[in-house]
């Protein structure tokens, strides 16, 4: 199994040649299924309306959609709402996080102690941000994405504020580097594609 993104510009292109590839193929859904027994199942970028054959999936990629972001690793993050495939509104920041030290027995766990209360002011920071920047747009946002690391985004996310957005909130974590702004024009780019499922 594996798994590739394709633009929405180029699945029309994808899907041609995956029916050249494989004489005889047949749709199912979402479900493209090969004589040979391969298969490709398709899955909507986030803030699609509920589509259920391929026809129906192709015309849900030309709507304009809102979506939230959120992408955050231990040390940055980076947030914004975006409209059609545009930021509309943004925000990237960076946190001092102190460096890892070579140093053992009681100097070390003050280091990690520093370390740990340096994250935990990030976190209360991004979700100053979070709250900022996206509530506004909260009520209109047809899926909310995170990507980075798991853990910081679960602790962003505990903040009460930031509740109106799990409703909307997108099951996938994208993998992204340190934010910045580059970084969230890239997930901006990536959370519009849709993502195919490839057996084998």
């Amino acid at each position: 199994m594996r798994w590739v993104d394709i633009s929405p510009h180029r699945l029309a292109g994808w899907l041609d040649g995956f029916y050249q590839r494989h004489d005889g193929a047949t749709e199912e859904g979402l479900l493209l299924r090969a004589a040979n027994g391969d298969t490709a199942l398709l899955f909507p970028p986030p803030g699609s309306p509920t589509v259920t054959t391929v026809d129906q999936l192709l015309a849900s990629l030309k709507l304009e959609k809102r979506l939230g972001l959120l992408l955050a690793r231990r040390g940055a993050c980076a947030v914004g709402v975006s409209v059609g495939g545009k930021l509309e509104a943004s925000k990237v920041e960076r946190f001092y996080q102190q460096g890892r030290t070579a140093a053992g027995g009681w100097s070390q766990q003050r280091f990690a102690r520093r370390r740990a209360n340096q994250t935990e002011a990030g976190v209360r920071e991004a979700a100053e941000i979070a709250a900022r920047v996206l509530l506004p747009a909260a009520g209109d946002m047809d899926a909310f994405v995170c990507g980075g690391d798991r853990g910081i985004i679960e602790q962003i996310l505990a903040d009460p504020r930031l509740a109106p957005l799990l409703a909307k909130r997108y099951e996938r974590v994208y993998e992204v580097p340190e934010p910045r702004h580059a970084v969230l024009l890239q997930a901006v780019a990536d959370a519009a594609k849709v993502r195919i499922r490839l057996e084998p």
